[in-house]
């Protein structure tokens, strides 16, 4: 655990909760993720703090921040964050998935009572992370989680809403399974909306586990599901995978002003990670068009800096008052 003084945290405070009132938005991101990776009770104070704002961005990636923290700690301002019925529905949706990220089995009463939310993306977030919570205290979650505690070669360090799934429905194929045939079979199980959520997901993390362009391609096709969140996920993978070849997919739901926000501004994000040269117009367009969704705009605007810092050598993507372990991705 990274240790630092109280004058580190206090400026990291004031850049996050913008006590000057004129912290550009990306700042406020980068303290966010330094915040983030302390891990500390008074880290957690601080970001809790910012549920205050009133940008749904920020309060997004601040309940992804607290799950990826994995301490119970963060649990009550998760807890009243799902339970204000006022909140944006992506936020609460994001203090969902952080519960089942914390994976406490006390959360399991509190994420039962919004399976009939009036918002789709919340009800489902839920059910995923009462599944997720569930898998974790079974035999092969506890095996999974002991195999990758004493991994040193994880390519993912993220704390992600479902595990990769461990074998496809022959029964003998692995996720490392690169072959087309293995693609083919999680792109199935990917697109069918008969199956849970849950091993739906499991699908989609063990193709972004495989990584090659078909499990690219197998993945975008999920875009023309019907559920925002499903499609979010998706682009949140994208931004895992820092792939060009889903570049184009990426771009489409960026540019398709009918498509959910939520899935939008995961597009946004995904792109300025990957950060090739043809995607930056977009999102400076995308940043500065008057019909653009606040959550769509603040989007770009993050995602232009993450481009910045992609094509500049940064050592890393935080502000430098914390560790060099800052991701430089922003969560789902």
């Amino acid at each position: 655990m990274v240790q630092t003084d109280s004058a580190k945290l206090a400026a990291l405070e004031a850049t996050l909760l913008n006590t000057s009132g004129n912290v550009p938005l990306h700042s406020r991101f980068r303290a966010l993720f330094t915040l983030k990776s302390l891990r500390t009770d008074e880290a957690i104070r601080i970001i809790s703090k910012g549920f205050a704002d009133d940008s749904a961005l920020l309060k997004h990636e601040l309940a992804y921040c607290l799950g990826q923290t994995k301490k119970p700690f963060a649990l009550p301002t998760l807890e009243a964050v799902l339970a204000n019925e006022s909140e944006d529905p992506m936020v609460r949706h994001e203090a969902a998935e952080a519960m089942g990220a914390i994976s406490a089995p006390s959360s399991i009463p509190v994420l039962t009572q919004y399976l009939n939310d009036s918002n789709r993306s919340v009800r489902e977030t839920c059910e995923i992370a009462l599944a997720k919570i569930e898998w974790d205290n079974s035999e092969e979650g506890k095996k999974h989680w002991s195999s990758a505690a004493s991994s040193s070669d994880q390519a993912y360090t993220s704390i992600d809403p479902a595990p990769p799934s461990s074998k496809l429905l022959s029964g003998k194929a692995a996720p490392e399974d690169t072959s087309d045939e293995a693609i083919a079979k999680l792109k199935d199980i990917l697109l069918d909306t008969s199956r849970p959520l849950f091993e739906r997901y499991r699908a989609m993390f063990a193709l972004r586990n495989i990584g090659t362009p078909a499990a690219v391609d197998a993945l975008a096709s999920g875009f023309s599901d019907d559920s925002a969140l499903f499609k979010h996920e998706i682009a949140f993978v994208f931004g895992q995978l820092l792939s060009a070849h889903s570049v184009p997919s990426l771009l489409k739901v960026l540019q398709n002003s009918s498509e959910s926000d939520m899935v939008r501004h995961e597009a946004a994000e995904a792109l300025g990670g990957i950060a090739t040269p043809e995607v930056l117009p977009h999102l400076k367009e995308w940043s500065q068009r008057e019909d653009s969704p606040r959550v769509v705009k603040e989007s770009c605007i993050v995602a232009i800096d993450m481009w910045e810092y992609e094509n500049s050598g940064e050592f890393q993507y935080a502000n430098g008052l914390g560790d060099g372990n800052a991701v430089s991705a922003v969560g789902a």
